[in-house]
This record gives C-alpha cells, sequence and structure tokens, in this order.
C-alpha cells in the first residue's frame, strides 16, 4: 500500500467515522467510492494482480462482519466499510485491521458501558445473546437474534473500524 492509498483509506474512515457518530448511518456513495477508490488504485500499482488482491480483500472485511449484521449487532454500512478496509489492505492486511477492529470496539464498549453506568447490563447482555445464539445453533436453526437485550447504548462502530485499521497501518509501519 502507497501513501496515497494510506492517505486516502484514512481520509475515507475519517469521514465515515464523523458520519456514523452524527447519524449513525454510513452512506452508500461514501462506500461506492472507496470501493472504486480502492480497486483503481490496486490496479494502478499492481495491475491485475492488485485487482485479484482488492477484491479479495473486500470479500474478507465483508464475510468476517457480516455475520453480525445477520445477528443484528452491526449495521450494513459498518460491514460495507470494513469491505472497503479490505479492498484497501487485501486479504492479508483486512484479517489484521478486523482483529485490531474487535479489539478496538470491545474496548470502547466497555468504557462506554462504565461512564454510563451499565457495564453490568452490558455484560448480561453478552451472556444472553452467546447462549442464545449457541441454543439456535444447536437446534439446527439461524444464529439470529429476534429479541435482542435492551441496549446499554449505541456505539458507531466505524469509530472502532477506523481505530483498528490505524493501529494495524502504524504497527505496519513501525514494525
Amino acid at each position: 500500500m502507497n501513501e496515497t492509498s494510506t492517505v486516502l483509506l484514512i481520509g475515507l474512515l475519517a469521514i465515515a467515522t464523523w458520519h456514523d457518530v452524527r447519524s449513525h448511518r454510513i452512506p452508500n456513495a461514501l462506500i461506492l467510492t472507496g470501493w472504486i477508490s480502492g480497486v483503481l488504485l490496486s490496479a494502478g500499482l499492481n495491475g491485475m494482480t492488485g485487482i485479484a488482491s482488492a477484491i479479495a480483500g473486500g470479500i474478507i472485511g465483508l464475510a468476517a462482519l457480516l455475520p453480525f449484521y445477520l445477528i443484528r449487532t452491526l449495521g450494513a454500512g459498518d460491514v460495507k466499510l470494513m469491505a472497503v478496509v479490505g479492498v484497501f489492505l487485501g486479504p492479508g492486511g483486512v484479517l489484521m485491521a478486523i482483529l485490531g477492529t474487535f479489539l478496538a470496539g470491545g474496548i470502547m464498549a466497555l468504557v462506554m458501558a462504565i461512564r454510563m453506568g451499565t457495564a453490568s447490563r452490558l455484560l448480561q447482555n453478552v451472556k444472553l445473546m452467546l447462549f442464545g445464539v449457541a441454543v439456535k445453533i444447536s437446534a439446527g436453526q439461524a444464529p439470529i437474534i429476534n429479541d435482542p437485550p435492551v441496549s446499554v447504548g449505541k456505539l458507531p462502530y466505524a469509530a472502532a473500524i477506523s481505530v483498528g485499521t490505524l493501529g494495524y497501518l502504524i504497527w505496519q509501519h513501525t514494525g
């Protein structure tokens, strides 16, 4: 990934986070811009191999967060944003960004719950959701959470995706 790609990805993540914090939505136009830009930059840098890497990274990013959308714990914009990250980082990089995102999201959710005084409720919700998903899977059903527990707050997950991705980029640059 070159400097132009890095700057563009960081800019897209900043705009997505701003939108998500303000309205709990990530515009499809921003997602489409990210996909097209990432594929074109990858093509310019590495030809057909770059295109293949961008598409594979996008699919991995999408597939990693799709189950969370299906069980209704993440929005579609968050899933599509991680796919954009994958387009820019390729298959190997997006896996590390996903790991960073999950870590950042967990820490952010816990800090938010502690600040709001709802940490015990958050942990109870996680327990209930995991138990419900396990029961549905063991019964051969799709692990969809039809009646989610009462929310302890909404976390704009684009912020977690941004922090996790930036953490990976910094680690990659300094490592």
